[in-house]
């Protein structure tokens, strides 16, 4: 099975097609560019580069969200409109789900985290079972505080792993003491063949009523329902 896998839900751009348990190609950047105008190239670059053809695709797998909202639209719309013109599966992943992925070889709990501003992170906790990545506390929008407090009552050392690290390193480190790991840099980008790995194991949605898991509205969005509201 034949699996194209994208992932433009913040700064990295993840694309990768993965055939059973063989990466074919793997394409990630990390830099500050417009995803959409990059995405589109980057596959069909990619492809040509693999041999692979659209018609030869068994099914897309997207990272849905949490993340940047214009950088998520970007990719579920470019994954749903694929889907849907070839007639294959369309599987959606959390985009913290593939961040935790990198953190299998540890012997704890999995804290893969996005900067939400103003304090906030986004966040979840993950945990490897054998080989099985389970989570353990849904993702959520909450103050990074709150959260190190709720992780510190769980008693159990936690592997804290994204690009935004950089921006709560000194907190976390200070909050939770020796129950906290920072993973290695190299591990803090998504992997787009994880997120592959990930759809591999998932149920199909349905194409047209899939759509991205922001976990909170936009500023503008949340500002219109308010007025509408009062």
């Amino acid at each position: 099975m034949k699996v194209l896998a994208i992932d433009t839900s913040n700064y990295v751009l993840g694309v990768a097609i993965v055939d059973e348990e063989k990466v074919i190609g793997e394409v990630i950047t990390n830099l500050p560019k417009n995803h959409s105008v990059r995405v589109m190239p980057t596959i069909e670059q990619l492809m040509k580069e693999c041999g692979i053809k659209p018609k030869e695709l068994d099914k897309i797998v997207v990272a849905m969200g949490p993340g940047s909202y214009t950088g998520v639209r970007i990719g579920v719309t470019i994954a749903k409109t694929l889907a849907w013109s070839l007639q294959i599966p369309l599987v959606g992943v959390s985009s913290l789900e593939v961040v935790a992925a990198n953190g299998r070889y540890f012997n704890g709990f999995i804290s893969p985290l996005f900067d939400a501003r103003r304090g906030q992170v986004y966040t979840g906790l993950y945990q490897y079972e054998g080989k099985a990545l389970t989570c353990v506390e849904e993702d959520k929008i909450i103050l990074l505080s709150d959260w190190l407090e709720e992780l510190k009552k769980k008693e159990t050392p936690v592997l804290f792993i994204g690009n935004d690290l950089v921006i709560h390193k000194e907190q976390i480190e200070t909050d939770l003491d020796q129950l906290a790991y920072v993973a290695p840099y190299t591990d803090w980008n998504p992997r787009p063949s994880e997120l592959a790995e990930l759809g591999l194991k998932k149920e199909p949605v349905d194409v047209h009523t899939f759509v991205p898991n922001y976990i909170r509205l936009a500023e503008a969005e949340a500002n219109w329902l308010g007025k509408r509201q009062g």
